[in-house]
């Protein structure tokens, strides 16, 4: 079976080609350059880029597979959630290259594409499972069942992780995206060099803030510099960093003991963030925690993560596949693959 998939939700346009479960290719094309300059995701160069690079991707993806056009057996496509201009991209695109092949399309959540992403290419599913997804738009916590039993446990109040690496960032005179600058800031300092004003108190909540860290962050280089004194940015990026990978780590362990199970899966953008990795690996030793991280190349947007999950799907006979879904930009963490509002049309059993 060659699974298509299209991965459209923010600026990156992914679309890979999946073969029972093996990835004959994975291309990205990304706007990320004409976002530095404003210092985030700007929704309408996104969807424009979008419309621009889509169907060169489509090519280049079909040609390092080694695969043609009617030799696809099925198309698998992210509809939500993400900018809702970006994502009509993909479903466009995913519904007239279904329609004019007559084959079957799949919309996916993103965020369950994310989840599953850790374990494309590593075989057998460890169900039940805690899934964390922390990337530049999301933060959340949810307890895995199954492929569509996902009951959402926690998620961010204010910003996401990845939004508060990048106003860090711009707090210590860097630019975007803070995510690789953080790290790499961090590497070179030593947070217990830095005492930031920061009150949190460990509670049997599942959501997560990062706002106040960020704050925190804000008044002690203001302070510092109101006192004619230079903020290291190093030592003020290992305390953030190390901060909030303790709190992370601390969301996972208890919602493991609430849950009754060991197995974290651990995918998103930040992700991919080498301490992160090490700290979670090493503290969950302990507590004989198994983490699984998703390969490097898998943990930003793209398309076969939506590709792989649409396949399990489809064999599964849990999805939609008809002509009338569209983008849903809010989709939830734990919406069904059913669809949210979706439920008067017709679904495949």
């Amino acid at each position: 079976m060659i699974t298509l998939g299209i991965e459209t939700s923010c600026d990156e346009t992914g679309i890979a080609v999946v073969k029972d479960g093996r990835i004959l290719s994975n291309e990205i094309a990304s706007s990320l350059r004409f976002h530095k300059p404003y210092g985030g995701i700007v929704p309408e160069i996104a969807t424009r880029f979008h419309v621009e690079a889509i169907e060169e991707v489509f090519k280049r993806a079909l040609l390092e597979a080694g695969v043609k056009k009617d030799q696809i057996d099925l198309v698998s496509f992210t509809y939500g959630p993400g900018l809702v201009g970006s994502l009509l991209v993909g479903v466009s695109f995913a519904k007239a290259l279904g329609f004019s092949l007559n084959i079957p399309i799949i919309g996916i959540n993103h965020l369950q594409a994310h989840t599953f992403s850790a374990v494309i290419d590593k075989g057998s599913i460890p169900f039940p499972f805690i899934s964390l997804i922390i990337s530049g738009g999301h933060t959340g916590l949810a307890f895995v069942r199954d492929f569509d039993k996902f009951e959402l446990l926690g998620q961010t109040l204010d910003d996401a992780l990845g939004e508060a690496f990048d106003k860090v960032s711009k707090i210590l005179g860097y630019g975007y995206p803070g995510g690789p600058i953080i790290e790499k800031l961090a590497k070179r300092g030593n947070p217990d060099n830095v005492r930031l004003q920061y009150n949190y108190e460990s509670t049997d909540s599942f959501d997560f803030s990062f706002s106040g860290i960020k704050t925190a962050v804000l008044y002690y280089v203001r302070d510092l510099q109101r006192h004619n004194k230079k903020p290291n940015e190093y030592d003020i990026a290992g305390n953030f960093q190390q901060t909030v990978i303790k709190i992370i780590f601390e969301k996972i362990k208890l919602a493991c003991e609430i849950k009754g199970t060991s197995t974290i899966m651990v995918s998103g953008g930040v992700s991919i963030n080498k301490h992160l990795r090490n700290y979670l690996r090493s503290h969950s030793k302990h507590y004989k925690l198994k983490i699984i991280f998703p390969k490097d190349n898998l943990c930003l947007d793209n398309g076969a993560m939506v590709a792989s999950l649409g396949e399990y799907l489809f064999k599964k006979k849990r999805f939609i596949s008809n002509f009338y879904i569209s983008a849903v930009s809010n989709l939830g963490f734990d919406s069904n693959f059913k669809g949210e509002g979706y439920d008067k049309f017709t679904v495949n059993n």
